[in-house]
């Protein structure tokens, strides 16, 4: 089973993320910590890295140092619509895919499948 490890700290989303995650297949590891996500990051090989760029636990420092950590993993980062400078910021501590929250919301079945079939 595809692995996703998620710095998110909003339990409701949490919660949202989970049940789509069950559905489609996919485990999913969420975090409200940036050190926390980081360590989970760092075990095993997940198939994608995902960051909620508004969760108070460090998310543009984990970013940061998964960048130093030469991290090869896909990263999708969402945020407010409206945050075009700390979208900017995430794209250049190396997230692949930065999404406003909707489209997120919205796209998150598929983002999860293509992790599962990241690892087929």
């Amino acid at each position: 089973m595809a692995r996703v490890v998620a710095l998110v700290d909003d339990i409701f989303f949490q919660a949202k993320m989970l049940e789509t995650a069950r559905q489609v297949g996919v485990e999913v590891e969420t975090y409200s910590t940036g050190d926390a996500f980081l360590a989970a990051a760092r075990q095993g090989v997940p198939a994608l890295l995902i960051v909620d760029l508004n969760a108070r636990g460090g998310a543009i420092e984990a970013l940061d140092q998964l960048r130093a950590m030469n991290n090869e993993r896909p990263v999708v980062a969402f945020l407010s619509h409206v945050q075009v400078e700390l979208a900017e910021r995430a794209r250049a501590a190396g997230c692949e895919q930065v999404l406003p929250r909707s489209k997120f919301t919205q796209n998150l079945p598929s983002i999860l499948a293509q992790a599962r079939s990241n690892t087929s």
